[in-house]
């Protein structure tokens, strides 16, 4: 993406339009003791810091400051981390960090899933009147500019826009792999595939989701209230929402590659 001075004045207008969820309700099973008292987005990571600063600080390094937190499993270290390391926000230009726990607003359950996390919660997003919702896991270590994803999915005129990374395809059998034509549009979703399908022009690597997502918002919205009255569904963004859409709109896979 050229970084002109228009490009630039695009990018930020990009980002106000944005609002970024942050699913942070994992038990993190996996790191055992680690995860014992804590949801595994608010485990320790050099010093004071936290995992879930790793996409907190993307986000506002992107320009992204309206940042919704959904919270679920043992959040009190981490709504304690986010009120204590987060609140600086000024409130009086529409910026926040703010938590969304499982309050259980449209049934008596738990969030069943990625989908659903964010299905409870659509009248405080819609009231937020977003132009583009950028969902993120709350879990990962990494450093990213969301500002060319965004700039890609409007570029391509997409419903739905997946962060992908290309990984060895020996190792792909661990991720979720996209299948994409030659302009990176997705074909195929196969999570943890036995077989995985290589880039187009590169047969040694596959394309793995990374878990973060931007969609329309009003494609976002329409497309959760369908899940969300499928009684066959998981409810979950891999599992059942990439798999279900691809055939029939506009999904594109954007492959990150860090500049540095």
């Amino acid at each position: 993406w050229p970084m002109t001075d228009n490009s630039h004045q695009q990018l930020n207008r990009l980002s106000r339009d944005t609002l970024a969820l942050v699913l942070a309700g994992g038990r993190g099973s996996r790191l055992h003791e680690l995860t014992r008292w804590r949801a595994k987005p608010a485990v320790y990571f050099g010093g004071k810091f936290r995992i879930i600063d790793f996409a907190l600080s993307n986000c506002v390094n992107s320009g992204i400051r309206r940042i919704s937190v959904l919270t679920q499993y043992k959040a009190h270290s981490l709504i304690r981390h986010l009120i204590r390391g987060w609140s600086s926000f000024q409130s009086e230009l529409g910026e926040f960090v703010e938590v969304l726990p499982a309050s259980q607003r449209t049934s008596n359950a738990w969030y069943a899933g990625t989908a659903d996390a964010i299905f409870q919660n659509l009248d405080i997003i819609k009231s937020l009147r977003p132009k583009f919702i950028l969902v993120l896991s709350g879990d990962h270590v990494y450093k990213m500019d969301y500002g060319p994803l965004l700039a890609q999915h409007v570029e391509n005129n997409a419903d739905m826009t997946v962060a992908s990374i290309e990984v060895p395809l020996q190792q792909a059998t661990s991720f979720g792999v996209l299948s994409v034509d030659p302009d990176y549009r997705v074909t195929a979703f196969d999570e943890k595939p036995s077989n995985p399908q290589p880039v187009p022009g590169s047969p040694d690597t596959a394309l793995a989701s990374m878990g973060n997502y931007v969609f329309d918002s009003e494609f976002l919205y329409q497309l959760l209230e369908q899940d969300a009255a499928d009684p066959a569904s998981l409810h979950d963004f891999g599992m059942d929402l990439i798999p279900a859409i691809i055939k029939t709109c506009d999904v594109y896979a954007f492959p990150f590659r860090d500049p540095d």
